[in-house]
């Protein structure tokens, strides 16, 4: 590497030009990715190899800043520094309970070629599965403030890659759509013309010869989120810029801040297999340390739930009433869930007050009786305007969370938004399931009372259509679980065939796939708040439902053992000495058998939720079976179409 430091001053344009242009490479610890940032003339520019094969190509890096040229295209880097560290800390929720992540770190300074010399510096981290950089304007004399017109960063993609992309229709929305198929130039040329399509990150990708990558941002404090477009409106172009969500208030500048002030993160993860973007933590790691000093009162858990089965109480009739929800507590309490959850319909515009229908306070003080916390579901726009009133009154009540919907934005006011329920929360002991909202970025870390995102296609689309089904839910695994925190909402269990399949909005909606997929879902998925989405009675003298009731809800490990976006995935998770397995393929059946080395040493009993082979037509069919099992065992796995298997695997 190539180290230097320049005195810059009233150098000429033509002198700049003249001199080397600087190179400097970061490595991962492995030395399997590189990513090399370059002033070559004058424009600074990156590139990431993976495995000593080209990912992304020379890419350009900027700011637009308010009133000026971009930030980053007229520049000559005048110093860089490499270091090395471990983010060493410990989650409350998510995929591991300890983080130990080495890297190395390259931090570059430089400076504009201008009267104004406007300074600049990037700082970017190597990891053993990705690398990540962001932009940091200093205090500096000739700019006072930071006033982001647009971000001018580029992935230029070696090949024409294959993406998994969630494209969005415009800034206002809740990330709940399927993850599109299809090569990357698709994105920029659709019937022989130019188009351009919003993309909503993450984005997986999918380079043969080269390997699986994922682009992704972190640490948005500060800052608005950022789509991706392909602007290149050519059936050739293959690449990717980002586009800042735009304020709503200020017509031009979508970020404004003092100085210093620092971008998100922009993460480009890789590996040889894309479930390797299931097991990593650099999307926490990237998050400051947490700043809740005592967490005692923040735990992962199950919650029933009255709104997706449609409020019924215990006769099937539907009530939304104070004794149906202390019907669901009872539920709650008798198969030991920690927490119960009451949907929309409770307060009004005023959230400070309960309608006549429901009680919360009487739920809550009944819920206390029988060992149960509760959740409130809240309109955002209500708690915009609400917050600093209603959280001391809802810790007052005993309330355990909130579940705030229908946020759709992520300019940097609702960015900010987050985060100020978030730490407002905290102030009052309350956790937070965020819906109707963009996709997580790892404040969870900073904030673990949050404990659930949205922003999925879940189960909930079974009420209106065929959206939800085993396809999706496989694509999902790979997609949507990068940044982890999915609120899927699962649990349903008329399990019926796509044939049989027909959308029911009022009361307990069908599902497609076996009942094995629907027990797997509590183990594929990341969801520290995990509901149990159908009506009581359904789960009645049922085994099936044993393995809900026995399933955890926090992870110490987890290990994502195969699959693809298209075909199946199968993930175990391991909680103290035991481990915990789900496996779910899409509508092709799917047959293997998995080495059970993942276990640690020592025999285990495996207690195996499994498709017979008349699952496929009957979805409702499940057959349990238990064998003695060790790390050196292998497990068949035969699962129907839309299948599964679930297993919990006791240690003796």
């Amino acid at each position: 590497m190539k180290n230097i430091k320049l005195a810059v001053g009233a150098l000429s344009l033509a002198c700049f030009v003249a001199m080397n242009a600087a190179t400097h490479e970061l490595q991962s610890p492995d030395g399997n990715i590189s990513i090399k940032f370059s002033d070559d003339s004058l424009k600074l520019v990156y590139n990431v190899d993976y495995k000593g094969k080209v990912f992304i190509e020379p890419s350009k890096l900027g700011l637009k800043l308010q009133g000026a040229d971009v930030l980053g295209q007229n520049v000559q880097i005048t110093d860089a520094k490499l270091s090395q560290g471990v983010d060493s800390y410990t989650l409350l929720h998510g995929r591991s309970g300890k983080v130990d992540d080495a890297y190395n770190a390259l931090t570059l300074e430089m400076q504009e070629n201008s009267l104004t010399e406007r300074k600049l510096v990037v700082e970017a981290r190597a990891y053993n599965d990705a690398v990540a950089f962001r932009y940091v304007v200093p205090e500096q004399t000739h700019l006072t403030d930071y006033n982001l017109v647009e971000e001018n960063t580029e992935f230029c993609l070696a090949k024409d890659a294959t993406a998994y992309a969630l494209v969005l229709p415009n800034y206002k929305s809740g990330y709940e759509s399927e993850y599109h198929k299809l090569p990357v130039s698709a994105l920029a040329n659709q019937g022989g013309v130019a188009s351009h399509y919003l993309v909503g990150m993450p984005v997986l990708l999918d380079m043969p010869g080269v390997g699986w990558g994922a682009i992704i941002e972190t640490d948005l404090e500060g800052n608005a989120a950022t789509y991706l477009t392909n602007p290149t409106g050519s059936w050739m172009g293959h690449k990717f810029t980002t586009v800042v969500s735009p304020s709503r208030s200020r017509s031009e500048v979508a970020v404004a801040s003092t100085l210093p002030h620092h971008s998100p993160w922009r993460v480009i993860m890789l590996a040889d297999e894309p479930g390797r973007f299931g097991e990593t933590n650099v999307v926490t790691s990237l998050n400051p340390e947490c700043r809740v000093a005592d967490t005692s009162w923040i735990s992962a858990g199950l919650s029933s739930w009255d709104w997706w089965n449609g409020s019924l109480n215990k006769a099937g009739e539907v009530a939304y009433t104070t004794e149906t929800m202390k019907y669901y507590v009872d539920f709650a309490a008798e198969n030991g869930f920690k927490y119960m959850t009451i949907d929309a319909g409770w307060c009004g515009e005023d959230i400070t007050k309960c309608r006549d229908n429901v009680n919360v306070p009487e739920v809550v003080a009944y819920a206390k009786s029988k060992g149960v916390k509760v959740f409130i579901w809240l309109y955002s726009r209500f708690v915009w305007n609400q917050m600093d009133e209603a959280f001391p009154l809802y810790e007052k009540w005993g309330v355990a969370g909130l579940k705030i919907d229908f946020i759709e934005r992520n300019d940097q006011a609702g960015i900010d938004w987050y985060y100020r329920v978030a730490k407002k929360a905290a102030e009052h002991h309350l956790m937070v399931d965020y819906h109707g909202c963009t996709n997580p970025w790892g404040l969870q870390r900073t904030y673990p009372n949050v404990v659930g995102y949205e922003a999925i296609l879940g189960m909930e689309q079974s009420k209106a259509g065929g959206r939800d089904n085993p396809d999706n839910r496989v694509t999902l695994a790979f997609t949507r679980m990068i940044p982890g925190l999915m609120d899927y909402t699962p649990g349903g269990f008329d399990n019926v065939t796509p044939e049989e399949f027909e959308p029911n909005m009022v009361t307990r909606p069908q599902v497609m796939g076996t009942r094995a997929q629907h027990l797997a879902l509590y183990v594929v998925y990341d969801s520290p708040f995990q509901m149990v989405s159908d009506w009581p009675e359904a789960y009645k003298n049922d085994r099936s439902f044993d393995f809900i009731k026995e399933v955890p809800a926090r992870w110490d490990e987890t290990r994502v053992l195969n699959g693809t976006p298209d075909t199946h995935i199968t993930v175990a998770r391991r909680n103290g000495n035991d481990w915990w397995l789900g496996a779910i393929t899409g509508w092709e059946p799917t047959s293997f058998m998995l080495p059970l080395d993942f276990l640690g040493e020592g025999n285990y009993t495996a207690v195996i939720y499994r498709d017979t082979k008349e699952s496929g037509d009957q979805p409702k069919q499940y057959e349990v079976k238990e064998m003695k099992v060790t790390s050196r065992s292998t497990l068949n796995i035969d699962m129907a179409r839309g299948g599964g298997i679930a297993v919990k695997f006791i240690r003796r």
